[in-house]
């Protein structure tokens, strides 16, 4: 990856039936799905990491099958992320990163962290939560990004923890679009919607608005 700040306009995941005979070709083999999806964006979110482990062989086949400079985002499990206690994640955590996700090597972004819908924003259980957050691994600085959805979560303190621990939240790329502000970070832009069958589209007609 390049050391200059950029903004990624990416898609969730490439597998949807939807999109074969519209985003991809007709006649396009499965198996080269990725590939092509790759050159239409600059960044996947690999969304199948959420649901459970994937191979380190799956990761080294993806690393290879996307040009260089590109950045796949990785969800963490939810197996981390959807509990009531979150200082108990860390075995999770531990097995999520231990499952092959460094084989993206350079091409390996932020790992977004989804909390449950229900659950609040507590200052201590938060806090426990981001600090079983590895900061580097094998040499590699690893960045984190939390998505969070309770409405309790817009309030001060809840940003001032982000910022001591260095963790993005994944509202704060959309503020920062919207108000047109020059970053001195990485910016990861996503669409992933409903309507599925849109978002290569979109992501793309974003993607020529920014050249």
């Amino acid at each position: 990856m390049s050391a200059e700040p950029k903004i990624r306009v990416g898609i969730g995941g490439w597998v949807y039936p939807p999109w074969r005979g519209v985003f991809y070709p007709p006649g396009l083999r499965q198996a080269d799905e990725l590939a092509h999806a790759s050159r239409q964006v600059t960044a996947i979110e690999i969304n199948g990491t959420f649901y459970g482990a994937q191979k380190p062989a799956s990761f080294r086949r993806w690393y290879g099958e996307t040009p260089e400079n590109f950045v796949f985002s990785v969800k963490g499990p939810r197996f981390a992320t959807h509990r009531s206690d979150l200082a108990t994640a860390g075995p999770s955590i531990d097995r999520f990163f231990g499952s092959g996700v460094l084989e993206l090597r350079d091409k390996l972004g932020p790992i977004l962290w989804q909390f449950a819908a229900r659950l609040p924003f507590d200052e201590g259980n938060v806090a426990s939560f981001l600090e079983l957050l590895p900061r580097n691994l094998d040499g590699r600085e690893i960045r984190h990004v939390v998505e969070v959805r309770h409405r309790s979560f817009a309030s001060a303190p809840f940003i001032e923890l982000l910022r001591r621990h260095r963790v993005a939240d994944a509202l704060d790329a959309w503020a920062e679009r919207f108000r047109g502000q020059v970053t001195q970070r990485d910016c990861f832009v996503y669409f992933i919607n409903g309507a599925k069958v849109r978002a290569p589209a979109a992501a793309q007609a974003f993607l020529q608005r920014l050249t």
